[in-house]
């Protein structure tokens, strides 16, 4: 058979590209350029991980599992792995000692517990996504029926609601707790004690007001912000993850920050990896950073580095005096739960904090990688 001299420097071309080509994280060639097609990916095996913001390794809403065990155990026994992420939150959704998410969750300014989630599952590429839901305790199962039987990817309010409720939701008047309820009258004793005040001395005092029941050990300095965050990869590389909050303690009615919102309080790509997030949902919103987290991986970063990337870009583009503190930091906190499809994964934080992790050594929680040491006030 005769061959040009184009021919065949283009097939030595191919032929070295196959050999010596790109790979993914599974450790194949993502393309076959041979036959000019996608190549079948045959994932290598991974050690499973579920990791989550801390508040995942520490309340069992009366059981003996903690989110990350269950989420952990479920899919190690075969569970698809968003429905294994969606069971382990829903016992802190569940759970009225935990009065960031779901269930007894901190109240809007009018005594209103409004609740948003979102999730992903990487290998069907699919989402849902709830905000501002009121009257069901697990806004992450709501979010998970929204990927499952709609065309969308958000539902708001009082939609979101009645599509809980065609879905056979229960759907509860009240989700204060009569801890929950106690805090938020006394924010309201606080803020309002002569009804109104000027708008703008009134968002100052409700902020100082908020930091004084942090001090006073009224309000875990964790749950202003509140939310749960939980990501997992389970033998076969499959990556998913889910994000559930109640937002901000006090919030404006209405008020949705970066949980529910894809790019920003979770994003996941099947063949990279996962990143979810909970602190000031503004400063996410701002910069989208689970979404540039996990393009970070995809350009070869680890999990540590490509979250360190995203507290750094956060912390250049905030620049208002009220959000910084004394030596020109945020002053806010900002956590970040990174995983990439082989399984390492990091927590990183603007400031020190800790980060659940369990494996099949069992749950642990450790300390995130710090951005600043200390805490934001200081």
């Amino acid at each position: 058979m005769n061959i040009n001299r184009r021919d065949f420097v283009l097939s030595g071309a191919a032929a070295a590209f196959a050999a010596a080509g790109p790979k993914t994280a599974f450790g194949q060639a993502p393309f076959d350029v041979a036959q000019g097609r996608p190549t079948m990916l045959t994932p290598r095996s991974v050690k499973p991980v579920v990791i989550s913001s801390s508040n995942g390794n520490r309340f069992k809403n009366g059981g003996t599992m903690t989110c990350v065990e269950k989420a952990f155990s479920l899919i190690t026994k075969g569970s698809d792995v968003l429905d294994a992420l969606v069971e382990g939150v829903n016992i802190v959704e569940l759970d009225p000692l935990d009065t960031s998410v779901g269930y007894g969750g901190l109240p809007n300014a009018d005594g209103v517990v409004q609740l948003d989630s979102s999730c992903i599952h990487g290998l069907k590429k699919r989402a849902g996504a709830v905000a501002a839901i009121e009257g069901v305790r697990t806004p992450s199962r709501v979010a998970l029926a929204v990927a499952n039987e709609t065309d969308h990817h958000l539902l708001v309010g009082r939609g979101a609601q009645e599509f809980a409720r065609n879905m056979g939701f229960t759907i509860e008047d009240d989700l204060n707790t009569d801890t929950s309820r106690a805090r938020w009258l006394e924010w309201k004793r606080r803020i309002d004690p002569e009804h109104y005040l000027d708008p703008k001395k009134r968002a100052e005092r409700g902020r100082q007001v908020m930091l004084d029941m942090v001090r006073e050990g009224l309000l875990d300095e964790n749950h202003i912000y509140g939310t749960i965050n939980c990501d997992g990869v389970s033998p076969k590389g499959e990556v998913c993850g889910v994000t559930t909050t109640s937002g901000l303690a006090w919030k404006i009615p209405g008020r949705v920050g970066d949980s529910p919102i894809l790019g920003a309080g979770l994003y996941v790509d099947g063949a990279v990896g996962a990143a979810g997030s909970t602190g000031r949902g503004e400063a996410n919103l701002f910069n989208l950073c689970s979404f540039l987290i996990v393009e970070e991986m995809r350009r070869g970063a680890s999990p540590k580095d490509a979250g360190m990337a995203a507290l750094k870009r956060i912390a250049a583009n905030t620049i208002e005096k009220r959000l910084l503190n004394d030596k020109g930091r945020p002053n806010f906190g900002l956590n970040f739960y990174v995983l990439n499809a082989k399984g390492e994964h990091a927590g990183v934080s603007m400031y020190d904090a800790t980060y659940a992790v369990c494996t099949e050594n069992g749950p642990q929680t450790v300390r995130t990688e710090a951005l600043y040491e200390g805490k934001p006030t200081e």
